[in-house]
């Protein structure tokens, strides 16, 4: 039995999972939701005022600060003052979130076939992969063969 295991059994308390401690990932956003979250992820961490300039076509600044709020209470958002201002950042992680997005885009639109994914995003480039990018693919092939994934 691990520690934690052992831990929450001892204390009665229920083991923390990846769910328990992170909110769901933005999947049922609305389109300026998403659109705020991305430009979030984007800058990393944001000033309404910065979110508001991303944002294309954008409401007014009270609207942008009103979808902040939501988005925190939806808990994928959190904020910490830096003097009167309120600086923005995801509560999931940008690495979790693309694993998750990619996840998402390959189920909806491939089928779930991540060899149909890639062929698209490979024919679909506007310029010839560059050398680093040729050997940034084969690396992951040969690390995937290696794994037997």
């Amino acid at each position: 039995m691990s520690w934690s295991s052992w831990w929450c059994e001892a204390t009665g308390r229920p083991a923390l999972t990846p769910a328990s401690v992170m909110p769901a990932l933005p999947t049922n956003l609305s389109r300026r939701e998403r659109q705020i979250m991305d430009a979030v992820y984007r800058r990393g961490r944001a000033t309404a005022a910065e979110i508001h300039r991303d944002l294309p076509d954008p409401p007014v600044a009270a609207a942008v600060r009103t979808l902040l709020r939501i988005l925190e209470e939806k808990g994928h958002l959190r904020h910490e003052k830096d003097g009167p201002r309120h600086v923005y950042f995801p509560v999931t992680p940008r690495s979790v979130a693309q694993r998750s997005a990619v996840r998402h885009l390959i189920g909806t639109f491939f089928d779930g076939s991540r060899a149909a994914a890639v062929a698209a995003l490979l024919d679909e480039s506007e310029r010839p992969l560059s050398a680093e990018e040729r050997e940034q693919i084969a690396g992951a092939v040969r690390r995937l063969r290696a794994e037997e994934k």
